[in-house]
């Protein structure tokens, strides 16, 4: 798919976005200047996209407070239906927008295809929160009506990273909104089209007024404007671990929330009983899915001794089959990796583990920005391609002998953010995974999934547990909570 055959409605026009970003309902350039959103698969430049500086986030954060003011005001009808709108258009627009998120992103087209789903579901389930339960009536001591009421944070400022800017980004984006925030949305500078243009342009299009979503890219300097002013109250980071802790001290600095998703090495426990094929089907998708380019990609494979040998030479062989190209020239497995950086970081790691004493049993090379699926056969487990996030598509296999040896194998990481497990005695398999922490648990699939309505969130140092997804999550992510009390008669007071 490209954008070149979009018919004459389409929604996204470099006409309209190019070079600029967009504060309170309009296209400006911004301070940081113009950079080129370059095709990771081609090494092309197709659009100027603008960069903003701490100056516009100062701009964007007063004019966002301003706007949510009346927002949080409008009638929850009317907020709900903006929210089903944009689902509705994204749907509409789902083959415009896949075609940037290919060629931006590097996506394969069912991962692409994957992302508008749910970017679309989002804002349906988004939709309900406007008229869902938003307070309590409490118990009291005193004659009077007690209440616990939830409340509209006010700003929220939204990071989201490059791998699945829609995802990443529209979970935070949507609940905030419904629930009578206003949003500045800061998207990788890399992905800006797919991550922030294309959200802007279908809010637009939904009819929500000027002012309640902001597009701010920028670099480090933008995010930690962001983060220190004053008018944003609530700060949702998506990206590294190293990233987040910086995000998360400034803003306990300055006496905020953040909540923060950040990375994983996800553990993949294979038990002695479970059928190899449809295992190593399982974690070909999780660990080679977008260039393993995802949180929850499957990195640690702990498989049974009885059935490590057979494991590897099946996933390597697999492995070995995969195509991997451009996804917009044609049917592919892998695409590229987001740029040189990613790729030097993976590939270093991988001749590392080698050298450590691992066997490449598949894998381990590349040309340009586009990397082998490999897998690494009983890496050390100090070596970084096993016990740190490789974000990319590498796969580290190791047998374990006892149930509690691969307890131990999948809890010894700081992360803690999904698990999978294959096996067919389930029940067996739950017992495991209740004595290893994460915040995501899959019984007999691998660990990439998502859906709109379920609690995500990792422990550890995969994040502050579950912000996204179902509404109790999103409400209190997005709100405050305030006490309120009401008397008949003015209260008498021995003083």
């Amino acid at each position: 798919m490209s954008t070149e055959t979009s018919t004459t409605d389409r929604l996204i026009s470099e006409s309209v976005f190019g070079g600029k970003i967009y504060i309170d309902g309009e296209w400006v350039a911004g301070s940081g200047g113009a950079i080129e959103s370059i095709a990771p698969a081609t090494g092309e430049s197709i659009a100027s996209v603008g960069v903003a500086g701490p100056d516009d986030v100062a701009r964007a954060a007063a004019s966002a407070a301003k706007a949510q003011r009346d927002w949080a005001a409008t009638p929850h009808p009317e907020r709900a239906a903006v929210l089903r709108r944009a689902a509705q258009l994204w749907e509409q627009h789902a083959d415009e927008i896949m075609g940037w998120n290919i060629r931006e992103v590097g996506a394969i087209p069912p991962l692409a295809g994957f992302a508008l789903h749910v970017t679309a579901a989002e804002c349906y389930e988004a939709s309900a929160l406007p008229s869902a339960p938003l307070g309590s009536i409490l118990s009291s001591e005193e004659p009077r009506l007690s209440l616990a009421q939830q409340i509209p944070v006010g700003v929220v400022a939204v990071i989201s990273p490059f791998n699945v800017p829609l995802i990443l980004g529209i979970r935070a984006v949507a609940p905030a909104l419904a629930l009578g925030n206003a949003v500045l949305l800061k998207p990788d500078p890399r992905t800006v089209i797919t991550g922030g243009v294309s959200m802007v342009r279908i809010f637009e299009e939904a009819g929500l007024p000027a002012g309640l979503l902001q597009l701010v890219p920028g670099g480090a300097d933008v995010g930690e404007a962001l983060v220190a002013d004053p008018n944003v109250r609530v700060i949702a980071f998506t990206g590294s671990t190293r990233a987040g802790r910086i995000v998360g001290e400034l803003a306990g600095r300055h006496l905020k929330r953040a909540h923060l998703e950040l990375g994983g090495n996800s553990a993949f426990v294979i038990r002695e009983d479970a059928d190899v094929d449809q295992a190593v089907n399982l974690a070909t998708w999780g660990a080679f899915l977008h260039q393993g380019q995802i949180c929850m990609t499957v990195g640690r494979h702990i498989v049974h001794e009885s059935l490590f040998d057979e494991y590897v030479s099946k996933l390597s062989a697999k492995a070995d089959s995969m195509v991997v190209g451009d996804p917009a020239a044609g049917q592919v497995h892998l695409g590229p990796v987001i740029d040189e950086t990613q790729r030097d970081r993976i590939h270093s790691m991988v001749q590392d583990a080698v050298a450590q004493g691992a066997t490449l049993a598949a894998g381990g090379t590349y040309e340009e920005l586009f990397y082998r699926p490999t897998v690494l056969a009983n890496p050390p487990r100090d070596a970084a391609a096993y016990c740190d996030e490789v974000f990319g598509p590498v796969a580290s296999v190791v047998p374990y002998a006892t149930d509690d040896e691969a307890v131990e194998l999948a809890a010894a990481t700081d992360y803690g953010l999904a698990l999978g497990i294959v096996s067919r005695d389930t029940m067996a398999a739950l017992a495991m995974a209740q004595r290893i922490p994460t915040g995501i648990v899959h019984i007999n699939d691998q660990t990439v999934n998502d859906e709109a309505n379920s609690p995500f969130g990792g422990v550890g140092a995969s994040g502050t547990g579950s912000r996204h997804g179902g509404a109790q999550a999103n409400i209190d992510a997005f709100t405050e909570t305030r006490w309120i009390t009401l008397r008949r008669e003015p209260g008498q007071y021995p003083l």
